[in-house]
């Protein structure tokens, strides 16, 4: 056996042989994979072995279509089959909200170029004739839906990594994983130690007991899952061909052609968690009982959409566990705080997803960044917090959830509340309706009167619409108030914080009592950050930026960190409230003896606020004038009282997350993950506005933001004014023009303050101008829209800066 390796990758399963060949692939061959058993062992033997490209994230959806296509390509490179079956498939909707959402995935698609179809009753009797239509509306069409032998491709993965130079070791039981000094690890097993410099956890059913060896907690859990391959079915031999996949999610199920008969899955309501302690290391290629007790219902609804298996025999019954994150996505990536250490795991659907999994990884790896942005897999999206005890619900849930309509507007409740500030009880008091984002407790409204306590979920215009706006109107009219505890909070210190931060951040570094926006750029010119720097003094700097990426840009921060810098999250160290509308200053004065007519736009200053030593910057998203105020969370209530009595003799009401990202429309401020992601440029975006390129730091992506500046971006971020109709545009809608896709949208919603839908999307630079109608397919529907460049408020900032 091999004693020392460049990548010592753990875990034999599908996921495992993707990364390893897909290292290879780029260029790495000293590569090791370690396996306890044989290659499939755990999940991936007894996989179903379907594949499809719909996913909800359009990233995802991509990656999906990437592993897809591979499969081909790895049996012309290896010389074995992979039992490829590409007999496309449908997902019926029985509802409208469902169709919706299959109307809305179908829009995604045009852009991304995949040749998905809406189809409707007619369409479906004639693709799959075993289904009974009664209440189907439609379905979505996906000519890449297909199934595979699991086995075939997993061996295939391993023979084309051997092919690039990997070695493959099974039988080879981990034991440790202990790091050395130098960030290298020492990977002990039954047959000897090897050294590595990288270790990743491709572990799957065992990966929560391989990160535990190095003291790492992966949220994740084992759920059983069954499925059922019947007798033969005439109506199925008989065919001229293979039947497709069909998807009902009315009745929790996926079925597809297995040689002369059908296998059928179910997600079913009284799922089952397994090993809820630890799986065991002795389990491998064994199945659990069967359990028809818990897909009684299932069956019986099946056997009404599908009358043909309620005369077809059982052949064998397949009961095995996989493993799932608490949302359903793989965890890849880098892990935070850790030093070479990896993860490839939680991959639920591995021949949809695998393929996908194993590039992003070793992208990652060996060219320090993904191609695309991975947030919906980065296993950086769940924070230090989560627990046992929280995934477990939660990850119920999604299972539950595997086939329900995904809103844009859906709160799922398992596992809450869970992380909540100071406030919690006086705003649940006052009304509000609770989100959530990273675990924590969001207001996103406050229910008034007859206004609903519960958000209905929808496509459309939601039952919040209303309240949403009467919060609009009180921000603009008069004065509003909201926590700023949703905003990832970072203290850099020491001697040489201005120069680190000069480097890692591509725009200005304030002087003293100033404050500045600033991208976060990648080497290779992507937007990993869009951050607010306040400096202190010049030894002391706060950032501010998206609370929910606080793993992903501590991560960054600590793998580029220097010495003579302290970073420290302190996201929920230090909180406060925003007052924001033409009152706002008013409220301010009324509450502390400093001098706020000398605070200018952009100003940050220490000041007394009533009883509070607080942190007050002036500058606000609701692009109104308006005042970020931090304090000790221990002081909250009391800065809380002191704002809000001064704020009644103004009409102060509080508002949500709802109003706020209706009031950034406004200016057409763009929002993390939405507007800026690493999808996207800052010139593309408009960031580069701030980009400081007269500075004399080498700040990271310098190159490459310097050589688009040169050559120009080919697309640009655009406001469109939209001639809606009850629905408004949520993302990646795409925009036509002359009869073709040219664009698609990041955001959009109803800018309650202008009574307009508003949205913000891509268009090629050479095709913008000022009034250009295009249209927006919005669910299905060619809404009429067109560019608009000023913003809809204050559009000289007179009120925001005066």
């Amino acid at each position: 056996m091999k004693t020392t390796t460049r990548v010592a990758v753990i875990g034999g399963g599908v996921v495992g042989c993707s990364v390893l060949y897909h290292l290879t692939k780029l260029g790495w061959s000293d590569v090791m994979l370690i396996e306890r058993s044989e290659l499939t062992s755990g999940s991936t033997w007894h996989a179903a072995g379907g594949f499809h490209t719909l996913n909800g994230d359009t990233n995802m959806a991509a990656l999906q279509g990437y592993t897809i296509r591979l499969y081909k390509e790895l049996e012309e490179i290896t010389g074995m089959s992979c039992g490829l079956h590409h007999v496309g498939g449908i997902t019926l909707a029985d509802n409208r909200d469902r169709f919706d959402m299959l109307l809305a995935e179908r829009a995604k698609h045009r852009f991304m170029g995949l040749e998905t179809e809406i189809v409707g009753p007619e369409e479906i009797a004639k693709i799959a004739p075993i289904t009974n239509l009664d209440g189907i509306i439609g379905a979505l069409y996906d000519p890449l839906d297909g199934h595979l032998d699991p086995s075939g491709t997993t061996h295939a993965y391993a023979k084309a990594a051997r092919m690039g130079g990997a070695t493959i070791e099974t039988h080879c039981m981990v034991r440790e994983t202990n790091q050395r000094p130098d960030g290298t690890w020492d990977v002990v097993t039954d047959k000897g130690t090897i050294h590595a410099e990288h270790v990743v956890n491709a572990g799957g059913l065992w990966a929560r007991e391989v990160g535990a060896m190095a003291g790492v907690y992966f949220p994740l859990h084992p759920m059983e899952h069954q499925y059922i391959v019947t007798d033969d079915i005439p109506e199925i031999y008989e065919r001229g061909s293979e039947h497709p996949h069909v998807m009902d999610p009315a009745g929790e199920s996926y079925l597809r052609q297995e040689g002369r008969g059908l296998c059928i899955g179910f997600y079913e309501q009284p799922c089952k968690p397994w090993a809820v302690d630890g799986t065991p290391w002795t389990f491998g290629h064994e199945l659990l009982p069967d359990d028809f007790d818990k897909i009684e219902e299932s069956i019986e609804f099946a056997y009404k959409r599908f009358p043909v298996l309620a005369s077809a025999g059982v052949k064998s019954v397949i009961h095995g566990p996989f493993t799932f994150a608490p949302d359903g996505n793989p965890l890849v990536g880098p892990v935070p705080g850790m030093r070479n250490y990896w993860s490839a795991c939680g991959v639920m659907a591995g021949f949809s997803q695998g393929g996908g999994v194993g590039l992003t990884l070793a992208q990652w790896m060996i060219e320090g960044e993904p191609e695309r942005d991975v947030t919906a897999l980065d296993v950086a999206r769940f924070g230090r917090w989560i627990s046992p005890g929280y995934t477990r619900p939660k990850v119920i849930e999604n299972y539950q959830k595997r086939f329900s309509v995904s809103y844009p507007n859906e709160e799922l409740p398992a596992a809450r509340p869970n992380r909540t500030t100071p406030m919690y009880d006086i705003f649940s008091d006052m009304g509000a309706v609770w989100g959530q984002q990273f675990g924590l407790e969001v207001a996103n409204y406050y229910a008034q009167g007859d206004e609903p306590t519960y958000e209905t979920p929808s496509f459309r215009r939601s039952d919040a619409f209303a309240a949403t706006g009467r919060e609009v109107r009180g921000v603009r009219q008069g004065v509003g108030i909201n926590e700023v505890h949703n905003f990832g909070k970072y203290m850099v210190t020491g001697p040489r914080a201005r120069a680190w931060l000069d480097r890692i951040m591509a725009g200005r570094i304030p002087a003293p009592g100033r404050l500045s926006l600033t991208p976060m750029l990648s080497a290779k010119g992507k937007l990993i950050g869009d951050f607010t720097v306040s400096c202190l003094s010049e030894t002391e700097f706060q950032l501010t930026a998206s609370y929910g990426s606080q793993d992903y840009h501590m991560r960054w921060f600590q793998q580029h960190q220097e010495d003579s810098v302290t970073i420290e999250n302190i996201s929920d160290k230090r909180n406060g409230f925003q007052i924001a509308g033409p009152k706002a200053r008013a409220v301010l004065a009324a509450c502390t003896r400093d001098d706020v007519d000398s605070l200018r736009f952009m100003d940050v200053r220490r000041m007394v606020v009533g009883m509070t030593d607080c942190i007050v910057q002036r500058v606000s998203y609701t692009g109104d004038l308006g005042y970020e105020i931090y304090c000790d969370p221990m002081a909250q209530r009391q800065l809380w009282w002191t704002l809000w009595q001064a704020g009644q003799d103004h009409g102060m009401i509080p508002f949500g997350m709802r109003a706020m990202m209706s009031l950034r429309l406004d200016k057409f401020f763009g929002s993390w993950l939405r507007e800026f992601s690493p999808d996207y440029t800052a010139a593309e975006t408009g960031l580069d506005r701030f980009i400081a390129f007269k500075k004399e730091a080498d700040f990271i992506g310098r190159a490459a933001a310097e050589a688009e500046r040169a050559a120009g971006p080919a697309r640009r971020l655009c406001a469109f004014e939209v001639d809606a109709d009850g629905a408004d545009v949520n993302a990646y809608e795409p925009i036509w023009l002359e009869g073709a896709v040219v664009g698609f949208c990041t955001s959009g919603g109803y800018s309650h303050h202008a009574g307009k839908s508003v949205a913000l999307g891509f268009l090629p630079v050479e095709r913008i101008a000022d009034g250009l109608e295009v249209e927006i397919e919005i669910l299905g529907q060619m809404r009429p829209a067109r560019v608009i460049s000023q913003p809809l408020f204050d559009a000289d900032g007179a009120r925001m800066r005066g």
